[in-house]
């Protein structure tokens, strides 16, 4: 057995937006979460993508939008790890990054999604149903999340 690790995650950079493109068409069998991303990009509702390579190429990916309501809150948008790199714990590793990001900055971060991969990740239950949140917030009381119209047009779930 030969272990592949890949390199640390970072920011993406200008230029890699195919390769994130051609990891999402990899890792999901519909192209809603490619089409979800190029519409935030368009509407400049991305705030931030990170990414995992591993020799040149893009192994994993998230990206984070800015919510419409609750003001200052970000949505996990998506988050894609190559098929082949599947069931080695670095989605979770991605997310639990974030997590801890979102934790230590004081930022807010929606998600949908599975449970048990989102709350090993140290996300938690949110005030909004359905949903999980890494950062401050889970003690509020029940708001209303507004995603940006992206989510709406192309739905990943």
């Amino acid at each position: 057995m030969i272990l592949r690790f890949p390199e640390f995650s970072r920011d993406m950079r200008r230029g890699e937006d195919a390769a994130v493109d051609d990891l999402l068409a990899r890792a999901f069998s519909h192209p809603h979460a490619s089409r979800r991303i190029a519409a935030l990009r368009r509407s400049g509702d991305i705030v931030g993508e990170v990414v995992l390579p591993f020799q040149g190429g893009i192994v994993g990916y998230y990206a984070l939008a800015q919510m419409k309501a609750p003001a200052g809150w970000l949505c996990l948008a998506t988050v894609a790890i190559d098929p082949g790199w599947q069931g080695s714990g670095h989605g979770r590793r991605l997310m639990g990054v974030l997590s801890e990001w979102a934790r230590l900055s004081g930022q807010s971060v929606i998600a949908t999604g599975p449970e048990a991969f989102l709350t090993r990740s140290g996300f938690g239950a949110s005030p909004v149903e359905g949903t999980f949140l890494a950062g401050p917030g889970v003690d509020m009381p029940h708001v209303t999340a507004t995603y940006p119209p992206a989510f709406q047009a192309y739905p990943c779930g």
